[in-house]
């Protein structure tokens, strides 16, 4: 006689039940980074008003027909500064970017209304910030921009 087996007691077997879908959440996250990526790009990046203009009459614009005359700046009131990575030359002496608001409000009080800011090259745009936020908080709106690396 075979040998007898023990019985097998069957236990009730659940139901499988599905883990938790991670796509409805994943499309919500994408959703928002859409907004906010198309909120971001609707906002002002600077507060500083960039306009073109010519320096003396001179250049490409000053053959223009009509106002081109009226937006050039004139040269015998613009103050020279250079701007180089280590800090700012006006009237050949040089200064660090923490005088530059005292250097701007100099202008004011002399009644120069017209800076150009000659770049050297591998200056931070940081630092050009700096210098611009400095002007135009002392009144200064008309600064030029001029490349002044040597070729």
């Amino acid at each position: 006689m075979p040998a007898a087996r023990p019985a097998r007691i069957q236990l009730p077997q659940r139901r499988r039940r599905y883990g938790f879908s991670m796509t409805a959440m994943a499309d919500m996250l994408f959703q928002l980074l859409i907004f906010f990526m198309l909120s971001a790009s609707l906002t002002p990046f600077a507060m500083l008003d960039v306009r073109t203009g010519v320096l003396g009459g001179a250049g490409p614009g000053a053959s223009e027909a009509g106002d081109g005359a009226a937006n050039a700046t004139d040269i015998r009131a613009t103050a020279v500064w250079t701007l180089t990575p280590e800090g700012l030359t006006a009237s050949g002496q040089r200064f660090g970017l923490d005088s530059v608001a005292t250097l701007a409000q100099a202008l004011t009080a002399q009644g120069t209304p017209n800076v150009l800011v000659v770049l050297r090259p591998d200056v931070p745009v940081q630092n050009v910030i700096t210098v611009l936020e400095a002007l135009s908080a002392r009144g200064i709106g008309s600064v030029q921009i001029a490349d002044g690396s040597i070729r």
